[in-house]
């Protein structure tokens, strides 16, 4: 017992020698009371040997710097360890909230929109768009050197239409080779630097692909009429009669250009078909030889970082094999007098079975090259020629299979008379037939059409752009059509005149003596740099409009909610869930009138606010809903707020529609599809 009290008070004595100082040797020791050993090693001289079971802690205080062995001691106590379990505890169930919560986001978070979906589509074609070497061409560096404009338009995509080495046939689209750029637009090295310069900028580059047919000078052609290895079945070639210079068709089948589809081949001394020109001879799509040679050549493209295609006049790919007449619409008609493609139903030359399967082909090559975060690699179909909506739908895919991610609608550029009543139908006929979850888009303007100023008068300019940038959906902008370019009557390609830049010689355009197309005469008055300082010039409101589109989640996320249309006005409203805010565009396609909103909109407050304006004067003011009045071609954004939502009311269940839904929740600040 006397040696236990000892042991004991020997403890003491050392804890006392401590204070709160971590590990620091007992300064008690005095320096007379060293020896040469303890000097060698000063902490080994205090170490004690501790028995934990013959201390007692309700005698014993904690200090900084307790041994291990008085550490355990104290953990063990109830005291402790309960609080020491409690805090484990409690981190494991922070930690699972935190893993729910993250897990939950992700599941009820919408897909992000990808870079397709978030910036409008800038197309460019080349020739006319800036030169950059005086030859009186645009050419590849000259897009380059204006990709600032691009960007203050609040565009990040840039779809260029072909510049492949090409005969001039069909404005580029008879491709020679498909690995080259034509010499008039540059260099494979200019084409790589303008993709790296782009990337850099934050610019996604699509190109257009031309997979139907070749020129007849391609190199596959050549092969092919000299019955070549495998080349020999890459074209569709079938006997025919041709007698003293005269060629028997095998069939009635027109070419789109008019007159027989079919052509005799001197060298061959076989027919080919081709559904364009001549000198544009179809590619054999049901020979598996070919279907992998284009892949190769998109695989080209996308290894040198293209982000997207635009695979033009797919449904021409595959023709019937049977090469049974096609029906006349005339049954009428003397057949020897049919020469003109719309004379016929083309029930064997476009959109036949199998044509689907190879654009997903082309789809699942492209996925290869989209599994890089950010770099998915966007598709486009073009496939025009009065083909019907269901069948345009059809280039979307199916629910499990997908296809292109939209083929281009160009139904706004085919009206031939604009009113508030034709622009709802082709509104709401592309919405309503439009798969669900899949994303539209809206153009109005190309190279294969007459401008807008040119078809409808420039007061429509500033309410056409106006529209296709507040829709749901990607609107695509021709260039030139952000200024309210015209076309240039002095040719006869309409659209494709040069590029207005400003009013020096050639409009900027060039600096070269000639130019391959002329000028438009209006190019002093009309160009970019004169509408950059006007406040009210096409230019600043597309610029304007874009930035809200961009900046608006309402704009890019929301519902679209038909309130009225009649021959003069299109009214809809865009609305999202979780916001409170609606914006209602008012816009005018005809003459000056006046619209009661209040009619057609349950709750609708006396006033609203104008959140945008085609004109300077009723910008940051306020419009009375029961009387809103728009002159001809004015278009109104009016924002104001509202306690339920159209598209939750049931008088408006069938005229609200949405591509993505989506809500928003104010308090995590994310969105969410669990509406």
């Amino acid at each position: 017992m006397a040696d236990d009290e000892s042991k004991k008070d020997s403890i003491r004595m050392s804890m006392k020698g401590h204070t709160n100082n971590g590990f620091v040797q007992n300064e008690a020791v005095t320096e007379g009371e060293t020896d040469g050993s303890n000097q060698a090693d000063p902490l080994k001289t205090s170490t004690i040997d501790i028995h934990p079971q013959e201390l007692d802690p309700t005698t014993i205080k904690p200090y900084a710097g307790m041994p291990k062995e008085v550490l355990l001691l104290y953990s063990s106590q109830a005291r402790y360890r309960v609080t020491r379990e409690v805090l484990f505890w409690l981190i494991i169930a922070a930690v699972l909230v935190l893993i729910s919560s993250t897990t939950a986001i992700i599941i009820l978070s919408p897909k992000c929109l990808d870079w397709w979906q978030a910036s409008p589509i800038y197309q460019i074609y080349p020739r006319s768009f800036k030169d950059s070497n005086q030859d009186g061409n645009g050419d590849l560096k000259g897009i380059q050197e204006k990709l600032d404009h691009i960007i203050s338009l609040n565009i990040k995509n840039v779809w260029i239409t072909s510049f492949y080495k090409s005969s001039v046939k069909d404005f580029r689209y008879g491709v020679e080779d498909f690995r080259e750029i034509d010499p008039i637009f540059g260099t494979m090295r200019e084409f790589e630097n303008l993709v790296a310069v782009m990337h850099d900028k934050g610019l996604k580059i699509i190109m257009d692909f031309i997979p139907n047919h070749t020129s007849d000078k391609h190199s596959w052609f050549q092969l092919s009429r000299n019955r070549t290895g495998k080349y020999t079945d890459y074209y569709i070639w079938h006997n025919c009669t041709h007698v003293g210079g005269k060629t028997t068709p095998l069939n009635n089948w027109l070419s789109v250009y008019g007159n027989s589809s079919w052509q005799y081949d001197e060298v061959r001394k076989q027919c080919y078909f081709h559904q364009f020109m001549k000198e544009q001879p179809d590619l054999n799509f049901r020979n598996p030889d070919v279907q992998e040679e284009i892949k190769e050549i998109m695989q080209f493209w996308l290894g040198k970082g293209v982000d997207g295609f635009s695979f033009d006049a797919v449904k021409f790919l595959l023709e019937a094999t049977h090469l049974r007449n096609e029906p006349q619409v005339n049954q009428n008609q003397n057949p020897d007098t049919v020469t003109d493609y719309s004379e016929l139903y083309h029930d064997y030359t476009t959109t036949q079975v199998g044509m689907h399967d190879i654009l997903r082909s082309f789809r699942q090559t492209m996925d290869q090259y989209s599994r890089e975060p950010g770099r998915y690699r966007f598709m486009g179909t073009e496939a025009r020629n009065q083909e019907g909506i269901e069948e345009t739908m059809m280039y979307y895919g199916k629910s499990f299979v997908q296809e292109a991610d939209f083929p281009f609608n160009f139904h706004l550029t085919e009206m031939s008379i604009l009113s508030g009543i034709n622009v709802f139908n082709v509104i709401s006929s592309w919405m309503e037939n439009m798969p669900e979850g899949k994303w539209p888009n809206w153009i109005i303007g190309g190279p294969d059409t007459s401008r807008l100023t040119s078809r409808f008068g420039e007061d429509y300019v500033k309410v056409m752009n106006m529209l296709i940038l507040t829709l749901p959906g990607t609107p695509i902008t021709y260039y030139g059509e952000e200024i309210g370019m015209k076309d240039n009557a002095e040719n006869t390609l309409l659209s494709k005149s040069p590029m207005q830049w400003d009013n020096s010689s050639n409009a900027g355009f060039s600096e070269g003596t000639q130019t391959w197309l002329p000028t438009n005469t209006d190019y002093q008055d009309l160009n970019v740099d004169v509408q950059k300082t006007q406040a009210t010039s096409s230019l600043k409101l597309y610029q304007e409009l874009s930035s809200l589109r961009l900046n608006e989640l309402l704009l890019s996320r929301g519902w679209l909610c038909y309130i009225w249309h009649d021959a003069n006005v299109l009214v809809y409203t865009r609305e999202l869930d979780g916001l409170d805010s609606t914006f209602i565009m008012v816009l005018n396609f005809g003459n000056t009138t006046e619209v009661n909103l209040q009619d057609h909109f349950p709750g609708l407050p006396a006033q609203a606010r104008i959140k945008l304006s085609t004109t300077l004067t009723d910008r940051d003011g306020t419009v009375a809903t029961a009387a809103v009045r728009t002159e001809k071609g004015q278009g109104l954004i009016l924002e104001h707020k509202i306690t339920k939502l159209l598209h939750h009311q049931e008088a408006f269940k069938n005229k609200c529609l949405v591509s993505s839904k989506a809500c928003y929740s104010s308090f995590l600040n994310v969105l969410y599809n669990s509406c």
